[in-house]
């Protein structure tokens, strides 16, 4: 393990372009946190502070925008809008007939047509998000306003940090290694940590102590969990049919198809976390209004969203059921049987083609079940020891401790099929 670690660095710091990925990926990281400490102007820092603390929608809201939020930087909606954007437009693949075979048959060229539309798609949904929060922020007394125009001016200045942040991850994407809108959620925790860290040192209770240690063998078992489902994976066996060519024999090969358990990797969560995010802000926008109603409906929202029982099995199906979406969406057995076919491999005992597809649609179903259930456990646990400890820091950091560990592995195995492919 360490000689193939150690290996893998020194591929990367001997290939040029290897390293100019990693180069590249590390600038423009450094980039997202200069953006990340310019502030809108006409902020009130105190009133600021006493908003943030203790906040959760705050919180969570930061993991997206890597502590630009809690600064209200020009980057305060992070990559929300996207992501946002992208969770709707991959729900249309199931939907619209056209946007699933655009996404699944046209190859390059429709993915590029699909990702231009989810960034057309960001623009409004991040003016939408920018006017909802400035406008609770207005209320709280953080921002004031002198006109209509000042708060336009805001909300063009947060929608062009959205989009441009948008624009980082997808260089980030195409030059670097890994996927950047993961990267950028994961460079925003990492930066978040310290606060974090602060904010318990302020709540330290030595009462308490066990909870903390608690807390921390939890976190080493969500480590360790993540680890093992992210690397399980399910062999199925693949036989090449054997080929005579000009009076020689090829196939009669074996190998198999690894089926992961969890295929979606951490999109499930950062999914989840969009949409928990939406009911919170329309309850805070709704509760500053001026209208009776709209303050009981945003009163309504907010308190059912603030049961921790509501909370955690909300977000627990959300992590199953998106779970299931993502894989469904990136693994298709149809197609997998169909190129199986036409290289002249098969499953042994099972017969190429609409069997093939069913068997391992069979397989792959009875697989996640696994993997989305294990997930969604893990998810909701620091959200259970939150609601029994009282400390929203838990909640949130458990939350960022799934999206850290899930992003280090899967940029570890992509720098390292890098490097393998340069060593062969």
């Amino acid at each position: 393990m360490w000689k193939k670690f150690t290996s893998t660095i020194k591929t990367m710091l001997s290939d040029k372009s290897l390293r100019n990925k990693v180069l590249f990926v590390l600038f423009a990281l450094v980039i997202f946190r200069l953006l990340s400490t310019i502030p809108i102007p006409g902020v009130d820092r105190l009133a600021l502070a006493q908003f943030v603390e203790g906040n959760q929608l705050v919180g969570l809201l930061n993991l997206f925008s890597g502590g630009g939020l809690s600064q209200l930087s020009i980057i305060m909606l992070g990559i929300g809008p996207y992501i946002t954007a992208s969770i709707i437009m991959q729900l249309m693949t199931v939907v619209v007939p056209r946007i699933k075979e655009m996404y699944h048959e046209e190859g390059q060229s429709g993915r590029m047509r699909f990702n231009m539309i989810s960034r057309y798609l960001t623009i409004p949904i991040a003016v939408i998000q920018g006017l909802s929060l400035l406008s609770i922020l207005q209320s709280q007394g953080i921002l004031n306003y002198v006109t209509f125009g000042d708060r336009i001016f805001d909300v063009i200045i947060v929608t062009a940090g959205a989009m441009l942040l948008t624009w980082i991850g997808e260089l980030m994407t195409e030059f670097g290694i890994g996927n950047g809108v993961s990267i950028l959620i994961f460079a925003g925790i990492i930066a978040v940590i310290p606060q974090q860290f602060g904010q318990l040192a302020t709540v330290f209770d030595i009462a308490q102590l066990g909870t903390y240690i608690g807390f921390v063998v939890a976190a080493i078992a969500i480590i360790f969990g993540v680890v093992m489902v992210t690397e399980a994976e399910r062999p199925i066996p693949i036989t090449y049919a054997k080929q005579a060519r000009a009076g020689q024999v090829y196939g009669g090969t074996s190998t198999y198809l690894p089926l992961r358990i969890n295929m979606a990797g951490v999109m499930p969560l950062i999914f989840a976390l969009s949409l928990l995010l939406f009911p919170q802000v329309i309850g805070q926008f709704f509760s500053a209004a001026d209208s009776y109603t709209l303050n009981q409906i945003g009163g309504f929202l907010l308190k059912l969203i603030g049961n921790s029982w509501f909370y955690s099995i909300f977000y627990f199906v959300l992590v199953f059921v998106f779970t299931y979406f993502y894989t469904a969406i990136t693994f298709e057995p149809e197609s997998v049987a169909e190129n199986l076919q036409k290289n002249g491999a098969f499953v042994p005992g099972v017969r190429p083609g609409e069997r093939t597809a069913e068997y391992l649609g069979s397989v792959l179903s009875r697989i996640t079940l696994v993997g989305a259930f294990f997930l969604a456990t893990i998810a909701v646990i620091p959200i259970i020891i939150q609601s029994v400890t009282g400390i929203a820091s838990f909640a949130i950091g458990g939350t960022g401790l799934l999206i850290v560990v899930a992003v280090v592995i899967d940029t570890i195995k992509k720098i390292d099929a890098q490097a393998s492919m340069r060593q062969y």
